[in-house]
């Protein structure tokens, strides 16, 4: 994301803020990686429901692209039975603070929740914007199906 922000961008709220607490002590309580190195499990992510339920989930590390930690956690919270959800964040490991979701985890936000808003890192510091704007010119997978 270059310097400017999309319209949706806002401060984070006390709620946003709590979300990357769990986010945190979910990465930091199950990494496998000493400072410095590479291991399996080395991102955390949370998300938040409608309902103000809140799951976690880690990334499982593989070279042929395995889960990231926000695919896991949206799956915990479908899992649950959690359909509106409402945030995600996603940190490293070690303290390295909240980090942008992928190509794939964008697609995949703006395919199945374009309105949940993605906690982001950025030259103006820590902001929530809604999934959609994180690809103003995405693939639309629901519209291609028959």
């Amino acid at each position: 994301m270059p310097n400017s922000l999309p319209a949706s961008a806002l401060p984070l709220s006390e709620i946003e803020k709590s979300l990357i607490g769990l986010a945190r002590e979910t990465i930091n309580a199950t990494t496998d990686a000493g400072p410095g190195n590479e291991g399996v499990h080395t991102m955390g992510a949370a998300v938040r429901a409608k309902d103000g339920r809140t799951f976690s989930g880690v990334n499982l590390y593989h070279f042929t692209g395995g889960p990231c930690a926000e695919l896991v956690a949206l799956g915990a919270a479908r899992a649950a039975g959690a359909a509106e959800l409402t945030h995600i964040v996603a940190v490293g490991n070690h303290d390295r603070g909240v980090k942008s979701p992928c190509g794939r985890d964008r697609q995949i936000l703006v395919d199945y929740y374009p309105g949940i808003r993605v906690i982001l890192d950025t030259p103006h510091g820590l902001v929530s914007v809604i999934a959609s704007d994180l690809l103003p010119f995405s693939y639309d997978y629901l519209a291609e199906q028959v």
